[in-house]
């Protein structure tokens, strides 16, 4: 598998990983780690989420649209609001999602790790 793009300062792309489903999370991560990425945090609850988007600790985000009945619409905004690129990786539709996830590249679950992979690096910035 190729390595993601390089940033300027040659460090992995730090990823959070904003997802609840424990066993889509060991597969993202595993996949993540060996495509060359970094995780940067893993958050199955919005209010683990915050905390690590304001830190500045990740470059980019996978979200699930909802966290146990949540809606991880502040995520995205938060996200949004730092310029940092995220996609939605959730079973539902485009027109049940919250108006902050909607613009959002939007992967149906359930999905392969590698096409994850593939949306995240479609999303990031070239050099």
């Amino acid at each position: 598998m190729s390595l993601p793009m390089a940033k300027l300062d040659s460090r992995p792309w730090r990823i959070l990983i904003v997802e609840d489903e424990p066993v889509l999370v060991f597969a993202l991560e595993d996949a993540l780690v060996e495509a060359g990425f970094e995780i940067a945090g893993v958050a199955a609850r919005l209010e683990k989420a915050m905390p690590i988007i304001e830190s500045g600790v990740c470059d980019a985000a996978i979200l699930d649209a909802n966290l146990a009945g949540v809606s991880a619409g502040p995520a995205a905004s938060a996200l949004t609001s730092r310029g940092l690129p995220f996609f939605v990786l959730s079973g539902y539709s485009p027109d049940q999602l919250p108006e902050a996830l909607s613009g959002a590249l939007r992967i149906q679950k359930p999905c392969r790790p590698e096409r994850a992979i593939q949306a995240l690096r479609s999303i990031l910035p070239t050099q």
